[in-house]
């Protein structure tokens, strides 16, 4: 077996512990609101994964860990509801942009990693130091923010599927379909970013095609879009609290802030024509590029 496949059926393995953990949790919690148990089951699977990453020194086998959880939270919340009414027409519409989102994004990562022999460049960049801080790193910043910022992110589902609202309206309609226009968004970016890299000419040069030529990272622009579509998706079922707009608001901030820079910095340190490009492009939003 090669190491893709050794790295992924380990993750495969890890990850099913970590669902078994996390429904234990879930059953043995005392809270009844159910997106405190939600997140009880969240983290406990965030620390399952976190020991299979900290026993392999390999943080990347956190990566799917984005994209696979909301899958099954999106269909606990469905299923099992706070109310006793079921609305079947309401389910469809949350989890088919859901579902189409998570199992799109594991893939795109599943195809990707070559396996245990490679960790996210970010992951290595931030563990270094001594052994305390990288182990603190690894274990907040790595692991227990992003599940702390996709349990804030999901949070607007709980308030559409748990929460009794008003019947399904047009403007529910409307907003799963932004959010599964989102996803389109996001899968056209990474097929054209994808065919781009697998050119060997194009090694050493900036992707200025498609929707790269309008933005750096249209990619994140189309996932920082289907958690806002998740949030209108909230307001549309007309029973979300007025604060909630914090959601998809940590979500952009957290990409234009750190992630975007992140990548950003990679770019300028790999491509010498990337700063032209850097000056020229809007960073996440599709946008004319300025002339030289």
């Amino acid at each position: 077996m090669n190491a893709k496949y050794q790295g992924l059926l380990i993750c495969f393995m890890l990850y099913t512990i970590a669902f078994i953990v996390g429904i234990y949790a879930a059953n043995q919690t005392l809270a009844t609101h159910q997106w405190i148990i939600v997140s009880i089951a969240h983290l406990a699977a965030t620390c399952v994964v976190f020991a299979g990453s900290f026993i392999y020194k390999n943080s990347s086998l956190y990566d799917p860990f984005w994209s696979v959880v909301p899958a099954p939270i999106a269909i606990y919340l469905a299923f099992w509801p706070e109310s006793i009414t079921i609305n079947y027409e309401k389910i469809i519409l949350v989890l088919i942009p859901v579902l189409f989102w998570s199992l799109r994004l594991t893939w795109n990562w599943a195809k990707k990693w070559e396996g245990l022999i490679e960790e996210d460049f970010r992951y290595v960049n931030l563990k270094k130091g001594s052994k305390a801080k990288v182990a603190f790193i690894d274990f907040f910043g790595i692991h227990i923010f992003p599940t702390f910022q996709v349990n804030l992110s999901l949070l607007p589902i709980y308030y559409v599927l748990a929460v009794p609202t008003n019947e399904v309206n047009l403007a529910m309609y409307l907003a799963s379909s932004f959010t599964f226009l989102a996803v389109l968004l996001e899968t056209i970016a990474d097929k054209q970013m994808y065919a781009f890299a697998k050119n060997p000419n194009n090694k050493g040069t900036t992707m200025r095609q498609g929707l790269w030529k309008y933005s750096r990272h249209p990619n994140y622009l189309g996932e920082v879009s289907f958690w806002l579509g998740l949030y209108f998706m909230a307001l549309s079922a007309g029973s979300s609290p007025s604060w909630l707009f914090i959601c998809p608001l940590s979500m952009y901030l957290m990409f234009a802030l750190v992630t975007c820079r992140m990548m950003d910095n990679r770019s300028l340190a790999r491509r010498s024509d990337y700063a032209e490009y850097m000056k020229n492009t809007s960073q996440l939003f599709l946008w004319p590029p300025k002339s030289n």
